[in-house]
């Protein structure tokens, strides 16, 4: 997905949802942050910001080795779950989210 098909995205989910500030507090941005990206003025890193964008809106399609075909939203909400090594799900998951590409969560490079 390219900078300019999440940017079309945002503006889809804030026509959904009905205003920026509840596209931003989805995101964890602020109502500002979400006009000044779709204005062209963020002085952030747009493509952080963007790769967010998908992760929460998205429909994109991709292939975990424990939950087979999903769609990105739910690959960020699964790796995001707590650990616990009493059940074997989420110690499987998190060994296989810390090496997956389509992690952007900071903490999960060694």
């Amino acid at each position: 997905m390219t900078n300019d098909d999440r940017l079309n995205l945002l503006r889809e989910a804030v026509e959904h949802l009905g205003s920026q500030a509840k596209v931003g507090k989805r995101l964890g941005y602020s109502s500002t942050t979400i006009s000044q990206v779709l204005s062209g003025d963020y002085g952030g890193k747009v493509d952080d910001f963007l790769t967010r964008v998908e992760e929460v809106f998205g429909k994109t399609e991709i292939f975990c080795p424990v939950l087979g075909e999903i769609i990105l939203p739910i690959c960020v909400e699964e790796r995001r779950k707590p650990f616990t090594t009493a059940n074997p799900h989420r110690v499987r998951m998190f060994q296989e989210c810390r090496k997956c590409g389509f992690n952007t969560d900071p903490k999960a490079i060694d």
